[in-house]
């Protein structure tokens, strides 16, 4: 993958609560709308950051990104130079969120904004430390029969094989521990994935139905035959992660002290 270049925000010298990611590949059209949005749906989790992420587009995508800067500067822009896919595009924004918690939505503006404060409000408010994902399902999905059929054959063949207990893997919007994402094995396609992944780490998984609009503005950038293409090699490839994976439990631990360490 190519190195990004990165368009800064101001930085007022607060750390942010949550990291909103959005990919993009050629959105122009929906990037004010999406922005406004999203600021008007976390103010009340401020201070935070949001990442819209120009996965090489052509049709000025970043420049439309940048002329929203001025105007809200939490907005950070990150551009590939070459079109590297949903999942790099994720993997860039969590790469360079700076904050503990990430929340992911589309870039086409078919996810609502509004849901993003009941998503992350199960990681902001776990006392436990076990919470790693909080993985949204559609509801009322607006997309065209052909696509929901096959979206629906899909999850349930994933369903069926890793037992990850999700109806809706396919859905943009997910929030979860920036630290525990980076520690995922990554290949790409792998945000169709999360809940099966994070649960073969031992994370705790929480499931939210979220609202879902009709595309406003351009079109998908997938066909139903593509995505099963590389979904067959991709489930297999994820049950054999999980078959493969053996967590430790640990015993005892040994703490170093004065007298050269303790047997807690």
């Amino acid at each position: 993958m190519s190195e990004p270049s990165i368009f800064a925000p101001s930085d007022n010298g607060l750390a942010p609560r949550i990291t909103v990611i959005a990919p993009m590949k050629n959105e122009r059209e929906a990037v004010a709308d999406l922005a406004r949005e999203i600021g008007e749906a976390c103010a009340a989790l401020a201070p935070f950051e949001v990442i819209f992420v120009d996965d090489g587009s052509d049709d000025g995508t970043d420049a439309e990104i940048d002329r929203l800067h001025a105007q809200m500067p939490w907005l950070r822009r990150i551009s590939h130079a070459q079109s590297c896919g949903q999942s790099a595009a994720v993997l860039t924004g969590v790469r360079h969120a700076r904050a503990p918690i990430c929340c992911t939505l589309d870039g086409d503006g078919q996810n609502p904004p509004s849901e993003i404060p009941n998503l992350v409000a199960p990681l902001l408010s776990d006392a436990s430390g076990r919470l790693g994902l909080v993985a949204g399902q559609r509801v009322g999905r607006q997309d065209t029969w052909g696509r929901r059929l096959a979206s629906r054959m899909a999850n349930g063949l994933r369903s069926w094989m890793l037992k990850d207990d999700t109806r809706d893997t396919g859905c943009g919007l997910k929030a979860f521990r920036r630290d525990a994402f980076l520690a995922l094995p990554f290949f790409d396609h792998l945000h169709r994935y999360l809940p099966a992944l994070f649960h073969r780490e031992g994370w705790e998984i929480a499931h939210i139905d979220v609202s879902h609009r009709a595309r406003a503005q351009g079109s998908s950038k997938y066909t139903n035959i593509g995505r099963a293409l590389v979904g067959i090699t991709d489930l297999f490839g994820v049950w054999w992660l999980i078959k493969r994976r053996k967590l430790p439990e640990l015993r005892d631990t040994v703490r170093a002290g004065p007298d050269q360490g303790a047997v807690e």
